[in-house]
């Protein structure tokens, strides 16, 4: 709890109209002076109900009040736990008589219509003048005798409170209890409400533009400022005059600002986009040896010349002379691009991304929070990463530059960005699945991350259902309108499968900022495929699958080892199937690609021992002479090794238990589609691609008999259909391929930031 010691000014505003009035220039003026300055104390007075004040204190933008007294004065709480103080509450509780007491003493008078507002230790209603001049007397008698104040406004307001309790009153106990002399106080406020604030002789200000009955009852006060400007800025004004931080004291933010920097486009990815390897003591690096594709993507957008910059983290390393935060990507092939590093410890690399990402948020989004560990210190390095990605960017973007922040491990990125700098078009592409408000609300820090989310102009996922359980965790943070909604057909399915969905919103209003969303599958580099079939290496090995295979049917399944892939429960079906059909002994074998977690992953040691385990059983219960039912590989395959397998495989069998996207259904679909084959795709109704792919086998890879029995069909399957099915399938990763997907995803950040430029525009002529 803070002291009068530790503050010079404690800042006890109205909330609607004051503290969130005004410009938004003078908002974000006055939130960074209050951030920046560590004695400025906040108190939040308002007559909204706590529940509607806890969403401000989700939204990073706004600094976080040390105490807030709400219902009109009747609630006060710690701005941190949110717990009552309560050697002030405790007196208002005992005057309170419950709202149950007043509803059943007013509810025989007619017109009264409860206000469906969160409040507590106040009762309020809707009343027409002419119901109030009936029975006003009678009210007052109900008031007196249950030991109420009874407050009638604006024509309409009626408001039950306990006798003598208003905001000033509160306010000045709450002072009282922490010894904060009134010479420390200013209060601010805007309408005849926030009169009984002005009135225990604290220095105040009345923002610009405040009900003239405010106005009128605080004239000739001597420590009751009357601001030009509305909103916050007013309360800028008071602080200047009364002399608040001394002479400097606003004027030294302005020195504090991030200048921009000149890249018109930011990327920002965990990744460089080559790798950094040190060798005789000296830092080198070289392209990446496993590229996901995505990676020269992103990179491509910078080949015209245009200006830009590569924001990523690289471990600084002590035995190194010295860190270089700018280096050159590629000067031959992109110009104009440039890699800023940030400088990064191993220990915080290490609990950033490879602990706390993996072991706190990754189980989550999966779907899987009975596996995950939360570390509030762990919290606290990412959050302190985080704020390192967004202090480089910040230092990179131009004026009104597009920032494309990439993935979770960033989530509070935007937070910190907005924050630094508000001129910035930020955008967010979530790679990875984003679970339902029941599952992701396990979080402990739920609130800062979708605060900080909300902070970004456009936010991208892989598919509607994704996006719209987005929506479903922000609408318990905090309050938006719904602007815009789309329907989802015909580019996903809608009712097809376990992850469709028919309509999804793609544009909220909160406040004065809009944000859009949308769906953006990633797409596949479809070069990597063909320049794989036309080597000469691959096109042999292929030959030679063929050779060894010869009248068995190959069942191929690619994945990294995590439990989220459904490995074992694909081995219990494979086991269910050969022991539902004898007759395919010795005509399917599955070959299993399994690349293992990186050593320091301990996580999936278990896991690993258990797959293990289950393979040793099949083979040893089915394995014949010359025959090997399941043929499983810990190791990773090179990409052109894998396409080999995609172009024999029979059968390509992919069935996460929850997956965002999965790129190797699609590069099955490429590889099969250009060869002219005529393989199935079982794929997991639970991964994102099905409900973008059609033309595969959906399968629910919970029920290992309907795993079972899908397989079964699939091998089955008549040539003409499966061909019939894989060319459809084709058409669709063909068309929206990894290109399309960054093109499509940049042109709808840049119509947002069009849309909200027009916004910006026609709010300054309103003004």
């Amino acid at each position: 709890m803070k002291t009068n010691q530790e503050e010079i000014m404690w800042l006890s505003v109205d909330l609607d109209g004051t503290f969130l009035g005004g410009t938004l220039e003078d908002r974000q003026q006055l939130y960074q002076l209050i951030s920046a300055h560590p004695d400025i104390g906040l108190i939040f007075v308002t007559g909204r109900g706590l529940e509607s004040v806890i969403p401000l204190l989700s939204d990073p933008t706004i600094p976080q009040p040390s105490f807030i007294i709400c219902d009109v004065g009747c609630t006060v709480v710690d701005g941190k736990s949110l717990q009552p103080v309560i050697e002030v509450q405790g007196g208002i509780d005992e005057i309170w008589p419950g709202e149950y007491a007043i509803q059943e003493a007013v509810e025989n008078i007619p017109g009264l219509v409860r206000q469906d507002v969160p409040q507590e230790r106040r009762c309020s209603y809707f009343a027409a003048p002419d119901v109030i001049e009936e029975c006003i007397a009678e009210l007052k008698k109900i008031g007196e005798s249950l030991g109420c104040d009874v407050l009638y406004s604006a024509n309409w307001y009626l408001d039950f409170l306990p006798s003598d309790v208003n905001k000033g009153s509160t306010l000045s106990a709450l002072l009282k209890h922490l010894n904060i002399a009134k010479e420390d106080v200013m209060v601010a406020g805007d309408t005849l409400n926030d009169l009984a604030m002005f009135e225990h002789d604290f220095k105040g200000v009345c923002v610009g533009e405040s009900e003239a009955a405010l106005l009128q009852a605080t004239e000739g006060k001597a420590r009751v400022y009357h601001a030009q400007a509305p909103g916050a800025g007013g309360i800028i004004e008071a602080i200047s005059y009364f002399g608040f931080l001394g002479e400097e004291g606003i004027d030294a933010e302005a020195r504090d600002e991030v200048k921009p920097g000149t890249s018109d486009l930011v990327i920002v990815y965990h990744r460089l986009p080559f790798e950094e390897y040190i060798e005789n003591g000296a830092l080198k690096r070289r392209n990446h040896r496993s590229p996901n594709g995505i990676i020269p993507t992103l990179a491509s957008f910078f080949k015209d010349g245009k200006k830009g910059a590569w924001v990523a983290w690289s471990i600084k390393d002590e035995s190194l002379n010295k860190f270089e935060t700018h280096v050159d990507v590629d000067k031959e092939e992109y110009p104009n691009l440039v890699a800023a590093r940030v400088a990064l410890t191993k220990n915080e690399v290490d609990i950033f991304y490879k602990r706390f990402s993996k072991e706190a948020f990754w189980p989550t989004l999966h779907t899987f929070w009975e596996r995950a560990t939360y570390n509030d210190d762990h919290w606290q390095v990412f959050c302190k990463v985080n704020r390192k990605f967004a202090e480089q960017t910040a230092a990179e973007a131009s004026e009104g530059a597009t920032v494309w922040l990439h993935d979770y491990n960033l989530w509070m990125v935007p937070a910190y960005l907005r924050e630094l700098r508000p001129d910035l078009n930020i955008a967010f592409f979530h790679h990875t699945y984003f679970p339902s408000a029941d599952v992701f609300n396990v979080l402990p820090w739920r609130k800062e991350i979708i605060g900080s989310l909300l902070q970004c102009d456009y936010i991208g996922f892989h598919i509607p259902r994704q996006s719209e359980n987005f929506i479903d965790v922000a609408k318990g943070v905090m309050p938006f309108d719904v602007v815009e909604r789309t329907g989802c057909a015909p580019r996903f399915l809608t009712y097809g499968c376990a992850v469709g969905l028919d309509e999804m919103t793609t544009e909220i209003r909160m406040a004065d900022r809009t944000i859009r969303l949308g769906a953006h599958p990633v797409g596949l580099d479809l070069n990597r495929v063909q320049s794989a079939l036309e080597n000469p290496l691959i096109q042999e090995r292929m030959t030679e699958l063929r050779n060894e295979l010869q009248n068995v049917k190959m069942m191929l399944s690619v994945e990294r080892l995590d439990y989220t892939k459904g490995i074992l429960a694909k081995l219990e079906a494979y086991e269910k199937l050969l022991e539902a059909h004898p007759e395919l002994h010795g005509k399917v074998t599955l070959v299993t690609i399994c690349v293992p977690a990186a050593k320091e992953m301990t996580v999936y040691d278990e896991l690993q021992s258990e797959i293990e385990q289950a393979v040793g059983r099949i083979n040893g219960r089915y394995a014949q002479v010359g025959w090997t039912p399941l043929q499983f590989f810990f190791r990773a395959v090179p990409f052109e090794q894998l396409v080999a397998y995609y172009a024999i495989a029979d059968l390509m069998w992919i069935s996460p238990l929850r997956d965002g996207l999965n790129l190797v259904a699609k590069e099955y679909i490429a590889t099969q589609g250009m060869t002219d084959g005529a393989g199935v795709l079982v794929l997991s109704e639970f991964a994102g691609a099905a409900a973008e792919i059609k033309g595969a086998v959906l399968c629910n890879p919970h029920d290992p008999a309907e795993m079972s029995d899908t397989c079964y069909f699939a091998l089955c399957m008549h040539r003409k259909d499966a061909k019939a099915r894989i060319n459809e399938a084709y058409e669709g990763v063909s068309y929206y391929d990894l290109a399309y997907w960054g093109d499509d995803f940049l042109k709808a950040v840049s119509k947002t930031a069009d849309k909200n430029a027009k916004g910006q525009l026609s709010l300054a002529k309103i003004a």
